[in-house]
């Protein structure tokens, strides 16, 4: 009998367990889902504020940094089609002021031969001779270093007042007016009247001081631009860092942590390039949307340099994406990871014997780093992480860099790393004999 309650008490104990792990098994599975969920909606949310962040980071770069801003704008002012346009521009305006009915009879007895030669090159139209005569002087203008010192010095200027016509405020050398971004030529047009002087045109002397606008961006909405330039403004920096934070919390919520992250890394590669071809395609729009008036190729080279840093970034973002998810697979237990994780220790291993034959030892050194190997790979990964963090602007190739140099501090690291140094020392001594010396 005792062992009939034995036995029935154990029959019962049995049916409370099975009972249990039912129970368990049906709730794990509804924590899993959740756990998925919430990790997949909050990676979803990270992958759809990258491209947001990236613009942000861009606007502050572009807004907060003086230097920065004059770097991007400098080149246009050698830019063959920006000059084209300025010229053009420059021409319009002096043509306004010039009387040419009296054009001849304005000038000094002693020019009238030189004036005449001169427009007698051009054609023997009056209006065209002297619009063309003077569209020659202001290309001399634009295509001589005195107008990239006039481009940058004013734009250095007027950094301040940029950001003044995006926030809504109208004063400063660049205004937004009928929704558009414009800098002042007159510091040109007085360069060109200087030149048609000396080329023996004394009525140009008597233009007046005449302010003309050279239209840098032209938008129908650029109320709402304002609007958002403010808003991505504050979120310069807290945009991206909300973005990353989300993605992290999201892998670390999820079941399967090393696969979530490579998901999330090229969700973040992948929302960088849409970002990428959304510039491209905006690009056309923006210039299909242009009045005639407008310069097309002038306008195509100042979208192409304002975007230059954020499609630098996006570059980088892509790269950086594409290599953490890269780094993740291969830590990973998976069979081709594994593979090449072996060649990977092979190829150290083969390099460290040569070393040996050839009397090579890392002696104490080589103790240290395997007894240390975790502790050393981290602090290289957290200084590879801080120069990345620390580098003020970097790009796709400082990226591809950085993991470069990790990877080779890594393969030293392995190279040097002695699992048991004393043994290793004990079986390399040879009988009644010294052990190698180490180097």
């Amino acid at each position: 009998m005792p062992d009939d309650d034995n036995q029935g008490e154990l029959a019962a104990l049995r049916a409370r367990v099975a009972t249990l792990e039912a129970e368990a098994s049906q709730r794990l599975p509804r924590w899993h889902r959740l756990r998925a969920f919430l990790s997949a909606l909050l990676i979803i949310i990270g992958c759809v504020l990258a491209p947001l962040g990236i613009v942000a980071a861009w606007t502050s770069s572009i807004v907060g940094d003086t230097d920065r801003y004059v770097t991007t704008v400098a080149p246009l002012a050698s830019n063959p089609d920006v000059q084209a346009a300025a010229a053009n521009r420059v021409t319009g305006a002096v043509m306004e002021h010039i009387d040419l009915p009296n054009l001849l009879e304005d000038v000094a007895p002693d020019q009238r031969p030189l004036l005449q030669k001169a427009l007698g090159k051009l054609g023997n139209g009056l209006e065209g001779a002297v619009r063309s005569f003077v569209h020659e002087k202001a290309l001399d203008v634009v295509q001589s270093n005195a107008f990239e010192t006039i481009w940058t010095n004013a734009n250095r200027t007027v950094h301040t007042s940029l950001v003044r016509a995006l926030t809504g405020s109208d004063e400063g050398a660049v205004q937004i007016k009928n929704d558009s971004v414009t800098i002042d030529l007159a510091p040109v047009i007085d360069q060109v009247k200087n030149k048609l002087v000396d080329s023996g045109m004394s009525v140009a002397a008597k233009i007046p001081e005449v302010h003309t606008d050279f239209t840098v961006l032209k938008s129908d909405d650029i109320g709402r631009v304002k609007t958002g330039f403010r808003l991505l403004e504050i979120m310069g920096f807290w945009l991206p860092v909300i973005a990353v934070v989300l993605a992290a919390v999201g892998v670390l919520l999820s079941v399967h942590r090393r696969r979530t992250l490579v998901t999330a890394a090229l969700g973040f590669a992948v929302a960088a390039l849409i970002l990428g071809i959304a510039l491209t395609v905006f690009r056309t729009v923006y210039l299909n949307a242009l009045p005639d008036t407008v310069s097309q190729p002038a306008a195509g080279a100042v979208y192409d340099a304002m975007i230059k840093l954020l499609r630098t970034t996006v570059r980088m973002v892509a790269v950086l994406g594409v290599l953490l998810a890269l780094a993740a697979w291969l830590s990973g237990p998976g069979r081709r990871a594994t593979v090449v994780r072996q060649m990977w220790q092979s190829g150290i291993a083969a390099t460290r014997a040569s070393a040996d034959r050839a009397g090579l030892r890392t002696g104490p050194v080589g103790a240290f780093v395997g007894r240390h190997r975790t502790w050393i790979t981290w602090i290289l990964v957290a200084a590879a992480v801080l120069a990345l963090i620390l580098w003020p602007y970097p790009t796709g190739w400082v990226i591809l860099g950085l993991a470069l140099a990790l990877l080779f501090a890594l393969a030293v690291m392995d190279f040097l790393a002695e699992e048991d140094a004393p043994a290793a020392e004990d079986a390399a001594t040879p009988p009644g004999g010294s052990p190698p010396r180490p180097v």
